[in-house]
């Protein structure tokens, strides 16, 4: 395990390097100058220029900026912001609780909708089955943006239950906020849970140990309990810890259409001023959450399935 440990960390780390020197590369290489945001439009002399360039750096070649820029990641200096003049690590540590409370009330709503519709579809087959596909079918197919505009007309604009915008304040104040913003979001991945759920669920059905513990008369809660959904988590898992680390993704849109100010928020609006910095830091914390999910999900296998065991190469 500890051979294990020390292989993925090790994994991660080149990962994020590889990635930050992408990033990098990509922001940089997109047209448009943060200089002339800087200005505000206005026009300056050649010196004032001059002097913007070389505070951020802007003058310097491509791989001087990156080892400065890298070097200071490695220390927790991310660099200040363009558009907003502060500290890029600041700026995303007072937004991160925000979107982690959207990120963790839609892995909720999505653990509970698509492992509850997954397992319905699975074992009632006909009426039931047909329908969770077809709702599972609209749900996958609906982007965020579209489910957000829907919802807001509907429970906050006609019906009046839930605010359409803002992060709110205190739990109960927070909760009520996030609901509508949380459902947008996990729309899709309830749908996508649910019939990789339904799919597995009904191969281990079709298994003969399952066969023959109703043969013996084991009762069938028991039966879905210890031999089915049991083994059917694997994929499950694997959809899941994805599906999570992917939500950090998607709340750009949410949170732009609802008016959140979070990290998702900060990375649109950083994306249209070219604000290097933030769309750097904001980049590589995505692919953070990415790593760090795959690596849960490589340890918590085993406890599933005691079968799998940690390999030189890594989980099998």
């Amino acid at each position: 395990m500890a051979g294990f440990l020390l292989r993925r960390i090790a994994g991660i780390v080149a990962t994020l390097f590889i990635t930050s020197f992408l990033v990098f590369g990509s922001v940089h290489l997109a047209p448009g100058d943060p200089a002339s945001f800087l200005l505000g439009g206005r026009s300056a002399s050649p010196a004032a220029v001059a002097a913007i360039k070389e505070q951020y750096h802007l003058n310097d070649p491509f791989l001087v900026q990156y080892t400065k820029w890298i070097g200071g990641v490695v220390t927790g200096d991310f660099g200040k912001s363009v558009q907003f003049r502060q500290d890029v690590a600041g700026l995303i540590l007072a937004r991160l609780p925000t979107t982690l409370w959207l990120i963790g009330y839609a892995a909720l709503l999505i653990l509970v909708g698509g492992l509850a519709f997954g397992a319905l579809a699975a074992l009632r087959r006909g009426v039931v089955d047909r329908a969770v596909l077809i709702g599972t079918g609209v749900a996958t197919a609906t982007p965020s943006f579209v489910a957000a505009i829907g919802l807001i007309s509907l429970f906050s604009v006609q019906l009046g239950w839930f605010p359409a915008f803002g992060n709110g304040s205190g739990f109960g104040d927070r909760i009520s906020h996030l609901t509508l913003p949380a459902a947008a979001l996990a729309l899709t991945f309830v749908g996508l849970l649910a019939r990789v759920t339904r799919t597995s669920m009904l191969e281990e059905l079709g298994r003969e140990h399952v066969e023959v513990a109703r043969s013996r008369g084991v009762p069938g809660s028991e039966v879905v309990r210890r031999h089915v959904l049991r083994n059917a988590l694997g994929p499950i898992t694997t959809v899941t810890g994805t599906i999570v680390a992917g939500l950090l993704v998607a709340t750009s849109i949410v949170e732009t259409a609802f008016g959140l100010s979070g990290v998702g928020q900060l990375l649109v609006s950083s994306v249209t001023v070219k604000d290097f910095p933030v769309v750097q830091a904001v980049s590589l914390l995505v692919v953070l959450a990415f790593v760090t999910a795959n690596l849960v999900v490589d340890l918590v296998h085993p406890l599933i399935d005691p079968r799998l065991s940690h390999a030189k190469g890594g989980t099998r």
